[in-house]
């Protein structure tokens, strides 16, 4: 500020969002997120105005998800202000995406897809959620990340859960399965067999349900997770 450089006010006013966001102060980061933005806007700088509507969209997608814990439901029977919430970080992350997809930045859009299947997915709008981490399914696969594919899968597998589709859910799994072990992630290896077995389950396999929860307690085991 005192030596007049506006654009690095902008990005320090969005570090400072960032962070607190991070220490859980959500409203006071909206205001430095959004300082980001309006200096962004002023100074025509288009990268820092779709950082900024990002950012403002990761706020409220935390501050949503930490008002849910507390209320421990099934994604889409939410309270009225844990909606609003969500639905606002929806907004931005709708807003940051016109903005990269005018700039061309793949990796970007690859983000935004990600974060609105998540927010869409909270809200119980299962199908839109499938929509969108579809696209950043085919955007992950563009640019060979491996982790980014595995959590596309996952969340795919998940959001048709929902809808009853546990066949289609067993397939998502199976490539989250595969590529975990591919990513040597044993953490997410047990994961992805927990929902193999819940999903065999719910399709009546019960010898397939109990290998894969029995693979499972054996790396909770290995990894020491009580």
């Amino acid at each position: 500020r005192t030596i007049g450089d506006r654009i690095g006010e902008a990005k320090a006013s969005g570090n400072l969002g960032n962070t607190l966001k991070i220490l859980g102060q959500f409203d006071e980061a909206v205001v430095c997120c959004q300082r980001h933005l309006d200096i962004s806007r002023e100074q025509g700088d288009k990268v820092g105005e779709a950082r900024a509507l990002y950012n403002i969209g990761n706020v409220y997608h935390a501050k949503g998800k930490h008002l849910s814990w507390n209320t421990a439901q099934d994604p889409g029977y939410l309270p009225q202000e844990v909606k609003d919430t969500l639905q606002k970080a929806s907004e931005y992350y709708e807003r940051n995406l016109s903005l990269v997809k005018e700039l061309g930045d793949r990796a970007a859009q690859g983000r935004a897809y990600g974060n609105l299947g998540n927010t869409q997915y909270l809200l119980g709008n299962f199908s839109e959620a499938i929509a969108f981490h579809k696209e950043r399914l085919a955007i992950a696969k563009e640019f060979g990340d491996k982790a980014a594919e595995r959590r596309a899968y996952s969340n795919l597998g998940n959001a048709h859960i929902f809808l009853g589709r546990f066949d289609i859910s067993a397939e998502y799994y199976k490539k989250t399965l595969q590529l975990s072990r591919q990513l040597r992630d044993q953490a997410v290896e047990a994961q992805a067999c927990y929902s193999l077995g819940n999903t065999c389950t719910l399709l009546q396999d019960y010898e397939k349900a109990i290998e894969y929860h029995l693979r499972h307690l054996v790396i909770a085991q290995e990894l020491g997770d009580r």
